[in-house]
């Protein structure tokens, strides 16, 4: 654990608690958000990711909290609310961004268990996170919640089943926490980042040209915005580059 304080900046004051933050999408919206001044709490599997990631922070004023810990590890998510609790008493911003692909196969090849891995790290365990952090995001003036979802939602694409189900799920999970919020002070909503240059898009598409495809940090806007207090959007799902384009 590492902490330093930052009171300048959009999120200054404010609690967030990432997913999958040693790298990628994560890694940059944690940098992101510790640079406007939010206090961040890291969760990801790889000690060393989320030590790399700390020191990228700390060495530019920001401050963090690493929680290393397998995001199917429930029992470790319901610890997680109360130490929140017992420490801060509240949560500002949760961003589940954690995810993992799965085969590309097949809908009758793939194995149960690989089946059940992805449901669990994909939607389980943001639906374990809600039901960890609600409390604490309740006690937020201006609870914020971002999940991270994908393209293959919107279209059948063949042999993607237990990710794109995965995904579908999400955002159905994430709207209805989104209207079941309607006359609260939190919001909720997805990012559809598009192809971003990640391990994960490499693993999909071997040989695609990762020059080609957005880079986590170029998110970070959007995920600013969403997670900003002034920030009313609830209940969408945004896709990047549209998103991107509406802003020239």
């Amino acid at each position: 654990m590492s902490e330093n304080s930052s009171d300048q900046g959009r999120l200054a004051g404010r609690l967030a608690v990432i997913t999958g933050a040693s790298r990628g999408i994560g890694r940059a919206v944690a940098c992101a958000f510790a640079g406007e001044g939010a206090h961040v709490i890291l969760l990801a599997r790889t000690v060393g990711g989320l030590e790399e990631v700390d020191d990228e922070i700390k060495a530019k004023g920001g401050s963090t909290t690493l929680v290393p810990l397998n995001i199917t590890d429930f029992d470790a998510l319901d610890r997680l609310g109360a130490s929140i609790y017992e420490r801060w008493k509240k949560l500002d911003i949760l961003v589940g961004n954690a995810g993992i692909l799965g085969s590309l196969t097949p809908l009758g090849h793939i194995a149960p268990k690989e089946w059940q891995s992805v449901l669990d790290t994909n939607l389980t365990a943001n639906w374990r996170l809600i039901r960890s952090l609600d409390p604490l995001l309740q006690q937020s003036d201006a609870g914020r919640v971002i999940f991270v979802s994908s393209g293959v939602t919107q279209t059948h694409k063949a042999y993607w089943g237990s990710y794109a189900v995965s995904k579908a799920g999400l955002e159905a999970l994430s709207g209805l926490y989104a209207a079941e919020n309607m006359k609260t002070h939190l919001c909720c909503n997805v990012i559809n980042p598009g192809p971003v240059r990640t391990h994960m898009r490499a693993k999909a598409m071997p040989g695609e040209d990762p020059q080609t495809l957005t880079h986590p940090n170029e998110l970070a806007s959007l995920f600013l915005e969403l997670a900003s207090p002034s920030s009313t959007r609830n209940g969408e799902v945004i896709d990047y580059k549209a998103w991107r384009n509406s802003q020239v």
